[in-house]
């Protein structure tokens, strides 16, 4: 016996859980198995989807055709795609023909020891810090391994059609999984945008705060707490182990390990809350922390500082990039003078060293070191002067 709804359930579709195909079946076959999109077991007796690539992989039939995993395209009779999805082509071990950059070749470098701030990924804009990276051997393009490995198209479990990697410059945009500024490489479909390191992020994801049970994307029926920043969202990777609870945004799902920042000599690590009594100080700006909330740490120093003091607002822009933002024109440039630049948005010197702030293009000396200092920037009546 069968629903009619169940009759009239797609034979072959794609799921954006999933990197191949997944077809209809009456009977599953694969005992002790759980479903790729809610989790929960699945009773290998009954009809679902499933892999032919990946004997393992089942969905229920209720979840494979939901509305945010389907994009209601049956694809039986159609081809499928053998688009080249690889990233680049390699010409030796330690050289590879980027699919972007093909005027030139990049070499491989083993970087476990050494943080660049001068170097910076092309493609998640981020300092080149101690990890290996690519680099071109006649210019200074630049990418991350773990970025040149991204492949040109993907699915991710926020969009149900499949998203392409755009890494042509944008002036810039915000991502819709985390919600930073950027001009880096976008995958992207409609107004699906996200950057490489929300982009990357895939299922099972294993992140080192939490170590011994991976996270899914399990849609809540409403906002959920992080426990990373605190905050409420909707967007979030879950542990469905039972009892655990334990939630992470992409924000802080995608938050830099290790970083560098002019107030301390010394590498600061990304530390997951502690209980602690007593009360904790921001070296940055000088502000009450709460041991709880993730924060950056100096062990040697025992450093407490908040993750937006020490990334700021910009550090998802290439230095020396230009953007149009509200109408006017800026220029990206590092925060590294020795005196304290003069914020025209807050009107005043900035007290806390973002090592990203945006410079009024055309003028010498007027930053803007905040997004809420641009949003609450107005031109003066005398304009003369700007």
């Amino acid at each position: 016996m069968i629903h009619q709804e169940c009759f009239a359930l797609p034979r072959l579709i794609n799921i954006n859980r999933h990197d191949h195909r997944v077809s209809r079946t009456s009977v599953l076959g694969v005992v002790n198995s759980v479903c790729g999109v809610c989790r929960q077991k699945v009773d290998w007796t009954w009809g679902g989807y499933s892999c032919q690539k990946c004997p393992h992989y089942v969905v229920h039939s209720k979840c494979a055709t939901r509305k945010d995993v389907w994009n209601g395209k049956e694809l039986e009779g159609i081809p499928e795609e053998t688009e080249d999805i690889e990233p680049y082509v390699v010409i030796d071990d330690n050289t590879i023909q980027y699919f972007s950059h093909k005027e030139h070749y990049l070499r491989l470098h083993v970087n476990d020891h050494l943080w660049e701030e001068n170097k910076r990924c092309s493609a998640c804009t981020h300092p080149i810090c101690f990890q290996s990276f690519y680099s071109c051997i006649d210019c200074d393009f630049i990418l991350h391994q773990n970025c040149a490995e991204s492949p040109r198209k993907k699915w991710h479990v926020l969009h149900n059609e499949r998203l392409t990697l755009v890494t042509s410059k944008a002036d810039y945009f915000h991502c819709t999984a985390c919600d930073r500024l950027s001009n880096g490489f976008i995958y992207h479909c409609g107004d699906m945008k996200l950057d490489v390191l929300c982009g990357s992020i895939s299922e099972p994801f294993v992140h080192p705060s939490h170590p011994h049970h991976p996270l899914y994307y399990i849609p809540p029926a409403e906002g959920k707490q992080c426990n990373g920043c605190n905050r409420w969202s909707s967007l979030v990777l879950t542990c469905i182990e039972s009892g655990c609870g334990f939630l992470l945004c992409f924000n802080c799902a995608t938050l830099p390990q290790v970083v560098k920042h002019r107030v301390e000599d010394h590498p600061l690590s990304l530390c997951y809350g502690e209980k602690a009594s007593g009360k904790y100080w921001c070296d940055i700006c000088e502000k009450e922390t709460n041991p709880k909330i993730w924060f950056y740490t100096c062990k040697e120093h025992r450093a407490s500082l908040h993750t937006q003091c020490v990334l700021g607002d910009f550090a998802g822009l290439m230095p020396g990039s230009t953007l149009t933002y509200s109408h006017r024109s800026y220029e990206v440039v590092r925060n590294n003078s020795m005196s304290r630049p003069f914020c025209r948005g807050c009107e005043s010197h900035c007290m806390y060293p973002n090592p990203i702030i945006l410079k009024m293009l055309g003028t010498l000396d007027r930053y803007i070191c905040s997004l809420n200092c641009i949003d609450g920037f107005w031109y003066p009546k005398n304009v003369s002067g700007m």
